[in-house]
């Protein structure tokens, strides 16, 4: 069973805490303990990183600058240097952030006002800690707000965010003028829906939480929009490794993949099965492949069939775990023809890719096999949606009604990738890098959604596994290559780390 964290809106954060104090909570506790829990990590974050112990707090006129003013005053007594640059007056400032900043000041700290928006004078040392705007903000950050924004982004200094970096919307992630760059941002209590979608991702960093004492009661109570996937869960969830393991035990995967123009697509999928822990893969090719194949692994078994009969393919599935259809299968007419046929004979699970996707976008009504795992990215989401009218960008409400119509398991490839299930709230996995935007990626998650279903993992569990594998093998792929110059394939030769517990 995997628990992951409640994702919430952030109007559904401030309902929790709201009954909190309604029976009996003090906001100052609150707001002390959010402080020294952002104190420790601030301070984490520059040791780890070789940094002087220099803090910048950039803050505002509400509760998130009331919480940096907190931080500052428990950093000043663990001996480090503290300054602040408060971008409001105080007198416009809530009771909080005033009671905060005389302590911060009492404690050693410095404080500059910014008195004159159109001459906005910054000079942050060491770190910047982000208090200036919290997860109520909505709309655009303008005048002196988006000054203090773009000079702190400009600045070219670590940042960490509170709760969330300042000019992004908790509950939809849109930016509409400007916004923090953090480095990290710590959330505190449970992680905001904003920072998964619209422009929240390209702002958030690195996410490390923070209690502030809220009881579990009121975290329970919350309305999840979706989990967060807790990345220390990966290699508990790895199918068992019995020392009497054999072939047939790691499972026996079909793939229908691959065609003259893209080879290519069909080894990466077929490879990374392999790579995942099955223990046969048998790849079923156009006729007339064999040239292009010739660099397939040794272990792969191959044959060539005749797609107007998909006798001998029935014939493996009899015997085999887990397929996937579509890599590199192109979309000409005899393909159309040839995916309709077998998702309508098959009776495994079947991961559905890249042109079955596309075939399937073009015709909703095919029947799909038991427990089966598509795998679109957003455009090719857009194009399964494409009848629900209305509807454009989608949702995830829209995405869900999908799932639940269709019964399969669908994962939403990008940055971060979200795992939909009927009757589940979707689990958002953030592990991976951008240069794993490159083509035959998705081939590779693909084969390995599949190796694992094959070892006997439910198709939910197992495409969660596959996606948070596949992510930390492409940070493992850039830390040593670089995001620019990483490839597919490259994914391939760090899955062996990746599955390590030092991945």
């Amino acid at each position: 069973m995997i628990e992951g964290i409640k994702v919430v809106t952030a109007l559904e954060m401030s309902r929790i805490e709201g009954m909190a104090y309604a029976e009996g909570a003090v906001e100052t506790e609150f707001m002390e303990n959010a402080g020294k829990a952002i104190a420790q990590i601030t301070e984490d974050f520059l040791r780890v990183n070789g940094l002087p112990k220099v803090v910048t707090l950039l803050v505002g006129k509400g509760n998130n600058g009331g919480d940096a003013y907190v931080a500052g005053r428990h950093l000043i007594e663990r001996g480090h240097t503290v300054f602040a640059y408060h971008i409001y007056s105080l007198d416009t400032c809530g009771p909080l952030c005033r009671a905060m900043h005389e302590r911060f000041t009492q404690a050693g700290g410095k404080v500059h006002f910014v008195r004159n928006e159109q001459a906005f004078h910054f000079e942050p040392q060491g770190m910047i800690l982000d208090g200036l705007v919290g997860t109520g903000f909505h709309g655009k950050a303008e005048g002196v707000l988006a000054q203090a924004i773009v000079a702190a982004n400009e600045c070219h200094l670590p940042i960490i965010a509170i709760d969330i970096p300042s000019g992004v919307n908790g509950n939809t992630g849109a930016v509409e003028t400007v916004a923090i760059h953090a480095d990290l941002t710590i959330y505190l209590g449970l992680p905001k829906i904003g920072f998964f979608i619209g422009d929240g991702w390209n702002y958030i960093g690195q996410l490390q939480g923070a209690c502030f004492g809220l009881k579990d009661s009121y975290i329970e109570s919350a309305k999840a929009e979706g989990y967060l996937f807790p990345e220390e869960m990966i290699h508990d969830m790895l199918p068992p490794m019995h020392r009497t393991r054999h072939k047939y035990e790691s499972g026996y995967v079909l793939g229908i993949a691959g065609s003259l123009e893209m080879p290519g697509a069909a080894l990466l999928a077929s490879t990374a099965a392999l790579k995942s822990g099955a223990g046969i893969v048998r790849l079923f090719y156009p006729q007339g492949m064999e040239v292009e194949l010739s660099a397939a692994p040794y272990e792969l078994i191959r044959e060539a069939w005749d797609r107007e009969d998909d006798g001998r393919i029935q014939q493996e599935a009899a015997r085999a775990k887990a397929a996937f259809i579509g890599p590199g299968m192109g979309r000409d007419k005899e393909s159309k023809k040839a995916i309709k046929m077998l998702l309508s004979h098959l009776k495994i699970p079947c991961v559905i890719d890249a042109d079955a996707l596309y075939f399937l976008g073009e015709s909703p009504s095919w029947k799909l096999p038991e427990h089966s795992v598509l795998t679109p990215h957003h455009g090719e989401m857009k194009q399964l949606l494409s009848g629900l009218k209305g509807r454009d960008p989608f949702t995830f409400s829209d995405v869900q009604e999908y799932v639940e119509k269709s019964r399969v398991t669908l994962i939403l490839k990008g940055a971060p990738t979200l795992i939909f299930y009927p009757g589940k709230k979707p689990m958002i996995v953030t592990c991976g890098d951008p240069g794993m935007a490159t083509a035959g990626s998705g081939d590779v998650l693909t084969g390995m959604v599949a190796g694992l279903i094959a070892q006997g993992m439910d198709p939910w569990e197992g495409a969660i596994l596959a996606v948070a594998l596949h992510g930390k093998a492409g940070e493992l792929a850039a830390r040593e290559l670089t995001s620019y110059c990483m490839t597919a394939s490259d994914l391939l030769t760090y899955l062996p780390l990746a599955f390590g517990k030092e991945g």
